[in-house]
């Protein structure tokens, strides 16, 4: 490969959260002595971000001037070309086009434009956890729908129940995570398709969450909420970032895209009330480094180094985890990870389980924290030795003790 996924990163010291927050509230706790700890919790990658970034964030630290400015021409060219290129997006214009500061705040703007305080919110569960907060945290109600797993374990989503929970909570406003985290599904056209005509006959508005675009597997093409009919054109809020792709989280930085002239400056309004969701300038040239062709050959080499890991970790649970289930992702670089029938065999609960990785330093995710009764959620953003070596510690100390 061109590029390198191969080195393994020394974070500690170097204010990351995947390292530094072990221990600490909500985080995996800290590594017993003898064992290092290997991030697989946070949704970020331990993998250094492209040259091509840090060379336009360090060209413009080269001019010493860092006062007030406005986006540059260039920052919305290179993110409607991106948009063609990797989504076959067209008609896309700079107008189009609104930065956030991330993608969750920009839900909660959309929110407060197409809600009142208390209002009914659907969302399908398993539910990302930064979803689950924003709404508690800003008086909205989650109202979710299942998915269910058909006969081949994929992740579908429930159109009856979906109708059923519009018209029993009087529903007008949906999160809808495509591609879906925590499970990993890459939405079909149909799928996409049979979830807005939904939407449109209930005059259900869409904020779409698509920071994981970039990232689909094997082949699956990401499909954006709005380009599957004019009703989802003319009433979605879709949100995007370079953040989850190319491990930006840090430089804060989303945008979104919303093509209907009423919604999109009410949005702007609401976004605007705070003054503080301006866009940073070394934000902005790392998205105009992260959105170029040499952006674009990298994150190929990603996705088939991400497929790899996936692989890997796939084939090792089903061949050496027995009661451990698990769907392979069509996107994201996560695993949602089934425990329930190990722990009915062993007598104990998924608290258990994760006790015993972060013992060993395998720093998974509380998947209840995600309405996953008995599940645990992984990444796999790291060097394949390191994935490797988690799994090797998972056998030995957890799963096969």
């Amino acid at each position: 490969m061109k590029y390198d996924f191969t080195t393994i990163i020394d974070r500690v010291g170097k204010d990351a959260i995947a390292v530094e927050g072990l221990g600490n509230g909500h985080a995996p706790g800290a590594p017993k002595e003898g064992f290092d700890a290997i991030p697989m919790w946070v949704a970020d990658m331990n993998f250094a971000s492209p040259k091509c970034i840090t060379d336009k964030v360090a060209e413009r630290l080269a001019h010493p001037c860092f006062g007030y400015f406005a986006p540059r021409k260039e920052y919305f060219d290179t993110i409607i070309e991106w948009q063609k290129e990797r989504n076959h997006v067209e008609g896309l214009l700079p107008e189009h086009i609104g930065y956030e500061n991330g993608v969750l705040g920009g839900v909660v703007s959309a929110l407060n434009v197409l809600c009142s305080r208390g209002d009914n919110v659907l969302l399908h569960s398993p539910t990302y956890v930064g979803f689950t907060g924003v709404l508690k945290n800003n008086g909205y109600n989650a109202v979710h729908t299942p998915l269910y797993q058909d006969e081949n374990g994929k992740w579908m989503m429930d159109f009856e129940d979906m109708e059923k929970k519009i018209v029993e909570y009087n529903i007008h406003a949906t999160i809808f995570c495509n591609p879906f985290n925590p499970c990993g599904r890459v939405w079909t056209k149909e799928e996409i398709k049979k979830a807005v005509d939904l939407f449109e006959k209930y005059d259900v508005q869409i904020i779409s969450d698509e920071i994981w675009s970039d990232l689909t597997l094997f082949g699956n093409q990401h499909i954006p909420t709005q380009s599957v009919s004019e009703y989802a054109k003319e009433n979605t809020v879709a949100l995007y970032a370079p953040s989850k792709t190319f491990s930006l989280a840090g430089l804060i930085g989303s945008y979104h895209i919303i093509y209907n002239r009423k919604l999109r400056e009410r949005v702007l309004k609401e976004s605007s009330l705070c003054h503080y969701n301006s866009m940073n300038v070394l934000s902005m040239y790392a998205s105009i480094g992260a959105f170029s062709k040499d952006g674009a050959e990298w994150l190929d080499e990603l996705r088939v180094v991400l497929g790899n890991n996936v692989n890997f970790a796939v084939d090792y649970i089903r061949e050496h985890f027995k009661g451990v289930k698990v769907f392979k992702p069509e996107g994201t670089y996560m695993l949602f990870v089934d425990c329930t029938d190990w722990c009915k065999e062993h007598n104990t609960d998924v608290g258990e389980v994760l006790q015993k990785c972060w013992d060993v330093g395998v720093a998974v995710q509380d998947g209840r924290n995600f309405f996953g009764d008995c599940h645990v959620r992984m990444n796999l953003a790291s060097p394949l030795s390191r994935i490797e070596e988690a799994f090797r510690r998972m056998d030995k100390y957890v799963f096969n003790a």
